[in-house]
């Protein structure tokens, strides 16, 4: 008799653990705009200053530094969403998480925008243009998809208590902002006529859309700054994302401005050309205030022991977008205070990106960046007597 052993289930096939991705969240992207922006915002510096020896290769390989921090952060998110589908559910209910979203949008927007301005000096005229029409289309769509889905489910599935508004409930927001100010860039390689109009036209549009949601909801932040006292320490460096849609949106009309000539009709053209100034000045004059105040509320932090996190990424992107509207007021109102004033936030957004940069460095290498978070400390019991 021929006895047959019985057969072994099979295993199951699982996908690859990738623990290194389970907490990386997508805050990270955060690190290619802050590293795009110094390149293109050197390059944005006011003659003489852009013209610096040296200047131009160093803003490039900055740039190339960002397009591949962004390829790497691409391919990390993707395996996060593929092996960590529950830690990624998890961050877009986390109210503390979902705006970070705008930031991919954003990300892929800088990068484009760098492929224009300083890019085009390694990778060719042609390819860049390219590269720049995606990443400009894909960011848009995202940035879009981002500034409706994040309110949507901050209204609807988080749970937000009362005053706990923070400027990160600006980031989804102002993605639209960065599309406007990136977009007129494209507008001479399409063809003459409605083409270049079209997208000079939606990117007034976006410019539009963004600016009346950040109006809506900065009061908000702004009372809850005042009523409900100092952000906590590690989150207040998100201060500074204030500035991102000020300094983005003095750009964006700035870059309207140069470009409405010979796309729009008259007067249109010359309203551009007008609102560059009678909107940027007001507008970077509040920027400064609100730089001030922001550089106040760090200082004390500082000296209550505020530590290293990725909220200190905030001071660059928004920073540059501060340079690269002044250098527009420059152009356009021939001040040069102006020119001096994108210097030194230039000089600023340098040494702040170098210390996140050094600091989140350190933090891959030993791990910290990418564990799990730590648990906030467990409540004490109350103490009870006992009775007999």
């Amino acid at each position: 008799m021929v006895t047959v052993a019985p057969a072994l289930p099979r295993a199951t096939a699982r996908p690859p653990h990738v623990p290194a991705v389970r907490h990386l969240g997508p805050n990270w992207y955060a690190t290619v705009m802050g590293t795009a922006i110094v390149a293109g915002a050197g390059a944005a510096l006011p003659a003489p200053l852009s013209a610096l020896p040296g200047l131009r290769t160093a803003c490039a390989a900055v740039w190339t530094l960002s397009a591949l921090l962004l390829a790497a952060l691409l391919v990390a998110r993707a395996l996060h969403w593929t092996h960590h589908r529950d830690q990624a559910r998890a961050h877009l209910l986390d109210p503390a998480t979902a705006p970070f979203y705008g930031c991919l949008a954003m990300a892929l927007l800088s990068v484009g925008g760098g492929a224009l301005t300083v890019g085009a000096d390694w990778i060719g005229a042609r390819a860049a243009v390219a590269l720049a029409a995606a990443l400009f289309s894909a960011g848009t769509v995202i940035g879009l998809a981002a500034a409706v889905a994040v309110p949507y489910l901050m209204a609807v599935r988080h749970r937000i208590e009362p005053g706990s508004a923070t400027p990160v409930w600006l980031l989804p927001l102002v993605a639209p902002m960065v599309s406007a100010a990136f977009g007129p860039s494209l507008v001479p390689h399409l063809p003459a006529g409605q083409p270049r109009q079209t997208l000079l036209l939606a990117c007034f549009a976006l410019f539009g859309l963004s600016l009346l949601a950040v109006l809506v909801t900065l009061p908000v932040v702004f009372a809850r700054l005042l009523t409900g006292g100092p952000l906590p320490l590690a989150l207040t460096p998100t201060l500074f994302l204030v500035l991102g849609p000020l300094g983005q949106s003095t750009t964006a009309v700035g870059r309207f401005a140069e470009l409405a000539p010979g796309v729009v009709a008259a007067p249109y053209s010359t309203g551009f050309q007008a609102l560059a100034v009678l909107y940027g000045v007001p507008v970077m004059g509040f920027a400064l205030l609100w730089l001030a105040l922001a550089c106040a509320h760090v200082v004390r932090a500082g000296r209550e022991g505020m530590r290293f996190t990725m909220t200190w990424w905030a001071f660059t992107f928004p920073v540059g977008t501060c340079v690269t509207g002044a250098a527009s007021l420059a152009r356009h109102t021939g001040l040069d205070c102006y020119a001096w004033l994108a210097t030194g936030l230039y000089v600023l957004l340098v040494a702040a990106w170098a210390v996140a940069a050094a600091h989140t460095a350190r933090g891959l290498v030993s791990g910290a960046l990418l564990a799990a978070p730590r648990p906030a400390p467990a409540a004490p019991r109350p103490a009870t007597a006992r009775t007999t």
